[in-house]
């Protein structure tokens, strides 16, 4: 177990933010992550469960413990765990340690024919931040393919094991970021893919990327490799410029607010959620508002994605979230939408 004080956590935030924490523990197995949990006094509060940092802005110096998984190894689940499973001979069970790179599981599973979560390539951080943000891309979602999550309660040392549904999962939240924040350290994500490949090509540019390939009928390598150039085109890279990908959820608003801003906009962008609701993207109302690619300050929107913030350099924490707030007051007084981020700021 790593146990550090006055620790730097530049290298684990995206955004190159140089804060420091008072003390920074990495655990990297469950019987380590009972041990720490056991050993937390009052003295190590606030608690901040980290991941890769993908999804963090850090506004200052961490006054606290930070938490963080080093338990790796992707293993393939024996069949006959899931016997009550009536479709398990079409499926395959993964299990991920929490501290293991997403992408890396996505990149295994398409190598040995697991589908499913093709669509979710490249998406930056970790195992167990997939199962806490319900990750999600190009209209999958990770609660698409999360079966289990195993975690260690941080009050008992116990290990738990929680259903997908147990989760309560929806758009870009779980029960992880509410009833339970704070109380559990994800240990192991078990992930149900499919043996069968039945790509979802229906949402952004896919198909037209596709078909500029001359690619009608793609496999899963293909589509995972139209993924990987389609976000690499529009998104920056954190080693050049920090940045934690889309800063800002996209809203879902109820079908009358949406038919009174496509008579104002005509051609606005939109994806029905059901009958009642459509999901309109943040960035295009950013853009709308005049700020893609402009700056406040050393803190930046990026020029070809508005929905992603940059450190244009030495930018702080407290400059980004200035941004953001302009930027969320802009939004809400041409379309009448509040807008909130995604990323979670501490």
């Amino acid at each position: 177990m790593k146990d550090l004080k006055d620790y730097s956590l530049l290298a684990h935030n995206t955004f190159g933010i140089d804060a420091k924490c008072s003390r920074f523990v990495e655990y990297a197995s469950v019987e380590e992550a009972q041990q720490l949990v056991a050993s937390l006094t009052e003295a190590d509060q606030p608690l901040l469960i980290l991941g890769g940092g993908s999804n963090l802005l850090l506004t200052g110096d961490y006054q606290g413990t930070v938490l963080h998984s080093a338990i790796m190894g992707i293993e393939v689940m024996e069949n006959s765990s899931f016997e009550n499973q009536e479709d398990e001979k079409g499926s395959v069970f993964l299990k991920c340690g929490s501290g293991e790179v997403f992408d890396d599981v996505v990149a295994y599973a398409v190598e040995h024919g697991y589908h499913g979560a093709e669509n979710l390539s490249i998406i930056p951080g970790e195992v167990g931040a997939s199962a806490v943000q319900n990750i999600g891309a190009y209209g999958v979602e990770a609660k698409d393919i999360i079966y289990k999550v195993e975690a260690v309660e941080i009050a008992t040392g116990k290990v738990v094991n929680f259903d997908n549904a147990d989760c309560q999962y929806s758009y870009r939240q779980s029960k992880f970021k509410h009833e339970w924040r704070d109380k559990y350290l994800v240990t192991h994500v078990i992930y149900r893919l499919s043996k069968t490949f039945t790509p979802d090509l229906d949402y952004g540019n896919i198909r037209t990327s596709l078909a500029a390939k001359h690619i009608a009928e793609p496999t899963a390598q293909q589509l995972r490799d139209v993924i990987i150039e389609i976000r690499n085109a529009k998104l920056p890279d954190p080693k050049v410029e920090g940045n934690a990908g889309s800063f800002f959820m996209n809203p879902i608003v109820e079908k009358v607010k949406y038919d009174e801003l496509a008579a104002l906009y005509p051609g606005m962008p939109h994806y029905t959620i059901d009958a009642e609701h459509e999901k309109i993207p943040a960035g295009w109302m950013i853009d709308q508002c005049g700020w893609k690619g402009k700056n406040l300050g050393r803190a930046g929107v990026h020029d070809k994605q508005a929905l992603v913030l940059v450190n244009r350099g030495g930018a702080t924490g407290e400059e980004i979230v200035k941004l953001c707030e302009t930027i969320r007051k802009d939004v809400f007084e041409k379309f009448g939408i509040e807008i909130h981020p995604e990323v979670n700021v501490k």
